[in-house]
């Protein structure tokens, strides 16, 4: 063997490093062996060959008496399909093979047996009288199996079986063999079981019978030699006590908790201490204040010279007791108690020597395992922990310790405390603005992990830091926080960066809340353009299609016309008539995203035509995909007002017919036409039949027109007053602006323009009355959740497929006094009108307009196979 060659620039080719490879070189040899060949010899085949005439009942049979061990456990594992096929045979010839082999089989087959039995209990494939009788026995047989294993997997089957055994069953089955079973003559194991059949029993039987021969029982095995039958019977006492009622645990299960929690082994006090936590809700003020409260106070005392896995239940417990005991502590023990969380809070922390880990003691790293525990579940109970010292004193008692979870070195602290940083923000409410430098340092954490946890309430939390905080003095938009911005831009970077792509998918949905925090401006330049980047280069489709989304909603609220014609046209020119097919691919998916969030007037005004230009596509799978869009895009169109956009589709769907030659997309399109067809046109008027979409379509159309009018309302602020609006000023307007959140019914959309139905009798009413509107836009647009996106319908009111004499099955429906407003080029203000590069499509003109106007195919032709998934140069 020679050492690698010096070709290999990026190695290291010191002395000791060529050493080093040979002797991995010789390891290798050393540990290479002949490998035997898997092939089976003829006996080996003659003996696992089974005749194929045999019935699934005569082949089980067989196998279970003259298979292999294999073939046997597969058998048992198939016991449920046959008892489904043939269950009065499977009794009577299977069962009793399984009963022979059962006994001397291992722990596979055992295993196996278990899990079968308690599949057929599960499926009910037999009545309950009858798997008593067939199976019931078989499992109390294997019980005590030498495997503690296969003695668990019996058990669990067990405690399944007795909540289905009427209780005459379990008297005499059960309950009676127990009184033997749970003496000391009896094995440890046997004994065990035992304490856990007792506490399912218990759920079974009335108070009196339970008084009578159920609690001697666990009074014996409360005070049995052995501390870990004591430990699981002490477990089983909540159990027990749910089925006495509260006197007799008073009476009868408190004093051997309070013997139990005594006990000279510790996982006895340990278990004693977590019962009498879960068991605090049935104990009155006196028994919490005279009984328990000293005990807990005793063994929080005693925690730190006992064993470590004590502080570990003792601290995730900390929280549900506080609480319990909430009300009679002194303010001594209040304090006290305090203190002991803030102590477990730090625990470990000042021991880090900064020494490397293969240095440290393996019982010192074990220690440090425990402590980080420890303090995850101090993170853990930090919300029930302000509740207890009361929000108003947070600053005061409790940031010290919020901030030190913040800042733990260990991740699972950290992610722990991102997962309850919305429950922290709720409760501090007006609160809120002491914890803005924590959310900037989770945001800002190394680890993805603590990034996500926080991200799942990032909306909810941002809106409250946004609203809550001093109101008198603190602004909204965040205004207090310039950290803020920053710290997402980062976040979101460090996640595209890694290759937990669902992180980042779910980051920039999360995304979308942000019209409703920071202003316009901040998110165009540093947000909006860094979401066209991914929608551009990102190699994952869900998180390209999340940035299309958020980028959706962004230009929904954007406040400024020229910068939502300027994020149209790279839509446009850029993805939809751009030179990658995977490009105008996302360029259909941000299409559907429009029509979803956006009117129908605002879709057909942009995005109409661009869309429908893509039937030309050399791309199989872009045509393909537009349509599957078709029905939706239709489904935007009004009759009489889009009526030459519907010849223009018609035009459209006439040259796929007739032109297509892929046949999966010719066989697609064939079915979109009937699809079409079946489809019913949206009148301008409202129909009952579509009233609720007409309606939401309406208040949509009703809030793009106010956001026009209000930024036309701000430039005459402008030149008027010789100083721009600021976004502090506006945010306060739009936070007094107290009107309804709800369209009117009955009230028709009011425009201006020459279509108005009335005007104004001065200028300074109209402006008035603007003001008033724009007011309401921005308290209803900007404050209502962002999440109401979601539940806007998908497929909204459709309209069907027209031939080309323009009959089909078009209803027409007389307009009414709560008609919309004819969707025609008059009646959109000027604010609106797209810049001379972009495609618009005025409603209500009778000149269709050309679909190859609006974009551009390839210069050169390309191929793409329907599995192709290869973007195009």
């Amino acid at each position: 063997m020679h050492p690698p060659p010096p070709a290999a620039a990026a190695m290291d080719f010191s002395q000791n490093s060529l050493f080093g490879y040979m002797e991995d070189l010789q390891e290798l040899t050393i540990i290479e062996r002949p490998v035997r060949r898997s092939l089976k010899t003829p006996e080996e085949i003659e003996r696992l060959t089974v005749d194929e005439d045999l019935s699934d009942i005569e082949r089980a049979v067989y196998l279970l008496s003259a298979g292999q061990g294999i073939q046997g456990t597969s058998v048992i594992a198939n016991l449920p399909f046959l008892m489904r096929q043939n269950p009065a045979e499977t009794l009577r010839r299977v069962l009793p093979k399984v009963r022979e082999v059962l006994p001397v089989a291992g722990v596979e087959m055992q295993l196996t047996a278990a899990v079968s039995f308690l599949t057929i209990l599960q499926e009910d494939s037999v009545s309950i009288h009858t798997y008593a009788h067939s199976f019931l026995q078989v499992i109390l047989l294997h019980l005590e199996h030498r495997d503690a294993g296969v003695s668990n997997a019996w058990l669990e089957t067990l405690l399944s079986v007795i909540e289905v055994l009427p209780k005459e069953t379990l008297r005499h089955e059960i309950l009676n063999p127990l009184v033997s079973k749970a003496q000391l003559s009896q094995t440890v194991q046997s004994r065990l079981v035992s304490c856990k059949i007792l506490g399912k029993l218990t759920n079974k039987f009335d108070a009196h019978t339970i008084k009578r021969e159920i609690l001697p029982l666990v009074k014996s095995l409360c005070q049995d030699v052995e501390y870990e039958v004591r430990s699981c019977m002490c477990r089983q006492l909540e159990n027990i006590a749910q089925g006495i009622g509260t006197e007799l645990t008073k009476s009868m299960v408190l004093p051997e908790l309070i013997e139990l929690s005594r006990d000279e082994g510790s996982s006895v006090r340990l278990a004693a201490f977590e019962t009498l936590v879960n068991l605090l809700d049935v104990f009155d003020t006196d028994d919490r204040s005279q009984t328990i409260l000293p005990l807990v106070k005793s063994f929080c005392e005693k925690s730190f010279k006992a064993d470590e896995s004590i502080l570990i239940s003792l601290s995730f417990h900390l929280g549900k007791l506080c609480h319990g005991l909430y009300g009679i502590f002194t303010p001594d023990q209040h304090l006290r108690f305090l203190e002991f969380y803030k102590k477990l809070c730090t625990l470990g922390l000042q021991q880090e020597n900064g020494h490397n880990e293969n240095q440290i003691p393996p019982q010192v790293l074990e220690q440090e395992k425990k402590y980080i525990s420890v303090r995850k579940n101090c993170a853990y109970n930090f919300p029930a922990m302000i509740v207890f010292v009361d929000p108003k004193n947070f600053h005061m008692e409790l940031y010290s310790t919020f901030f030190c979870l913040c800042h733990d070195p260990e991740v699972p602290v950290r992610y722990t405390i991102a997962i309850c940083f919305y429950e922290v923000s709720k409760l501090l409410n007006s609160g809120v603005y002491l914890i803005h430098k924590e959310l900037i340092t989770l945001l800002q954490d190394e680890s993805l992990e603590v990034l996500d946890a926080l991200i799942d309430h990032l909306p909810e939390i941002l809106e409250l830091m946004s609203t809550g905080g001093e109101s008198s003095i603190q602004e909204n938009k965040l205004s207090s926080l310039p950290d803020l911005i920053p710290a997402l831009t980062a976040a979101e970077q460090r996640a595209a960066a890694s290759l937990k792509w669902r992180t980042h998918e779910k980051l920039l949905q999360k995304y979308a809340c942000l019209p409703h925090i920071i202003s316009s401006d901040q998110i165009y330049y540093r947000f909006l353009q860094r979401m066209f980047t991914i929608m551009m280069t990102n190699n994952v489709l869900p998180v390209q299609k999340a940035a299309s989304r958020t980028l959706c909603i962004f230009l929904r609220y954007n406040r400024k016309q020229e910068q939502r014609h300027e994020v149209i046209q790279k839509l446009i020119e850029q993805l939809g008539q751009g030179k990658s097919y995977w490009n105008r691919l996302r360029f259909l998916d941000t299409c559907e995203f429009i029509i979803e969030i956006f009117s129908k007037s605002f879709f057909c005004k942009y995005f109409f035509l661009p869309a429908i230009e893509l039937t030309h596509d050399p791309v199989a799978n872009v045509r393909m995909k537009l349509c599957y869009l078709l029905p939706k895009v239709k489904s935007t169109l009004k009759i009489p007002a889009d009526k030459h956009l519907l010849q223009q589709l018609e035009m459209c769907v006439r040259k796929l017919l007739c032109q297509e030659k892929d046949k999966d997309v010719l066989a697609i399109v064939k079915r979109t036409v009937l699809e079409l067809d079946r489809m019913e046109m949206s009148m301008d008027a409202f129909q009952k039949k579509f009233y609720e979409k007409d309606l939401l379509d309406q208040e949509k159309e009703r809030e793009e027109l106010l956001l026009m009018e209000m930024e036309q309302l701000e430039k005459e602020k402008q030149q008027n007053d010789g100083r721009p609006m600021s976004d502090k000023t506006f945010e306060k307007k739009r936070r007094d602006a107290k009107t309804p959140t709800t369209l009117p019914k009955s009230i028709p959309i009011s425009v201006p323009g020459p279509s108005g139905t009335s005007t104004p009798s001065t200028s300074k009413e109209i402006k008035k009355s603007k003001l008033i509107r724009s007011q309401s836009f921005n308290n209803q647009a900007f404050h209502a959740k962002y999440g109401n996106l979601d539940k806007c319908p998908s497929k909204s009111s459709t309209a069907g497929y027209t031939p080309v004499s323009g009959l089909g099955k078009t209803s027409v429906i007389s307009l009414t006094d709560d008609s919309f407003r004819a969707r025609n080029a008059s009646s959109i203000p000027t604010s609106f009108s797209p810049s001379p590069s972009l495609p618009s499509t005025s409603r209500g003109t009778g000149n269709p307009v050309d679909p190859k106007s609006s974009g551009s195919k390839d210069t050169q032709p390309r191929k793409a196979t329907l599995k192709s998934r290869k973007s195009n140069p």
